[in-house]
């Protein structure tokens, strides 16, 4: 009898792997990219290949630390055009399949819902499609909830199919530190430890109570529940709404006068209303992101009263650059805006990306 799944579809090595469709003589070597693909100018990597990261690089870190890590390392510059026109492909086929309901989470993964008797053979009849259409590869995570699905393609990882269902849940993650569930980070996996949870099988057996003076009266109960791997069962197909737009920039030459970050801070919000105003929806937050030298990085953030008006926008952004601490030079500034939602009922209900 046909049951409804959850298929989490994760591509694999996704920018590396485009990289190398491009340059076939790639294949097997070690790869990096980000920036422009110069090591030498301030950039982190966007994305490394298996063999990169056998070293013990990862996305985020200095391109310059990478480089030094796998001195034989071919390093590319970023080219979004290329990894969206290769994401949109992979998508198209995602819809084609028979019965699919497709929920893009981003340019490398999606969640699927089937209704089927064999969850595994639908998702192995996937990753055919996509290899055949495509040439690129992808794990899939197989679940009776969106968080177990997710979590599930780590263990598939590369090119596999694995299921996570409330049956084997504890059994496979139980004894996992919380800082391998979807949606708990450093700083909230740290916030668990002072609470005496160190695992994912010791925060499914908290009283969601308890998490409520630590995490609020709505995450405290979350949490506990993303520690049971529960959660929604439904992949949502209405087109994703972006909840705000940041730019960032990573200045070669360190920031160390007021005028020289006002100035850039003014670019930066230029570039954000720009994007903001095609939304065509209110600025109700914002963030200023400020990377000190030589790699300390501090966000200031703060609620505004809804408006539309770039001038209003402008001057509480230089409210927050008032935060920025004096006599310390600054590598990379980024400003985020959040916008009104249309429909804020879906927020929260799944974890959900950083704008940053």
């Amino acid at each position: 009898m046909s049951e409804p799944w959850v298929l989490h579809v994760d591509l694999d090595q996704f920018i590396a792997a485009v990289e190398v469709l491009r340059r076939p003589e790639l294949a097997g070597k070690a790869v990096l990219i980000g920036g422009r693909g110069d090591p030498t100018e301030r950039a982190v990597v966007s994305t490394a290949s298996y063999e990169a990261r056998a070293y013990g690089v990862g996305s985020g870190m200095p391109l310059r630390i990478a480089a030094r890590k796998v001195p034989d390392a071919v390093i590319l510059p970023v080219d979004q055009d290329a990894y969206l026109a290769a994401s949109e492909e992979v998508m198209s086929v995602l819809h084609s399949q028979p019965g699919a309901t497709v929920q893009v989470l981003g340019w490398d993964e999606a969640f699927v819902g089937v209704q089927t008797k064999d969850p595994e053979a639908y998702a192995r009849q996937l990753q055919h499609a996509v290899l055949e259409q495509t040439r690129l590869h992808c794990s899939v995570g197989v679940g009776d909830t969106l968080v177990r699905a997710k979590v599930a393609t780590s263990f598939g990882k590369p090119a596999g199919v694995f299921r996570l269902t409330e049956d084997n849940w504890l059994d496979v993650m139980g004894s996992r530190p919380t800082i391998e569930l979807w949606g708990v980070g450093t700083k909230v996996s740290r916030r668990l430890a002072k609470l005496g949870i160190g695992t994912v099988a010791e925060l499914a057996a908290a009283n969601p109570d308890d998490l409520v003076p630590e995490f609020g009266p709505k995450m405290g109960p979350w949490y506990a529940q993303l520690g049971r791997g529960d959660g929604a069962r439904i992949v949502d197909d209405t087109p994703w709404v972006a909840r705000g737009h940041s730019r960032e920039t990573t200045f070669q030459r360190d920031l160390t006068e007021p005028g020289q970050i006002d100035d850039a801070v003014k670019e930066l919000a230029a570039r954000v209303l720009e994007d903001v105003a095609a939304e065509g929806r209110p600025v109700i937050g914002l963030t200023l992101k400020v990377r000190y030298a030589p790699f300390f990085t501090k966000t200031y953030a703060r609620k505004i009263p809804e408006t539309s008006d770039p001038a209003e926008v402008l001057s509480r952004t230089l409210e927050l650059v008032a935060k920025i601490e004096p006599d310390r030079p600054i590598r990379l500034l980024g400003l985020r805006a959040e916008m009104t939602m249309p429909d804020d009922s879906r927020q929260g209900h799944t974890p959900t990306r950083s704008g940053w």
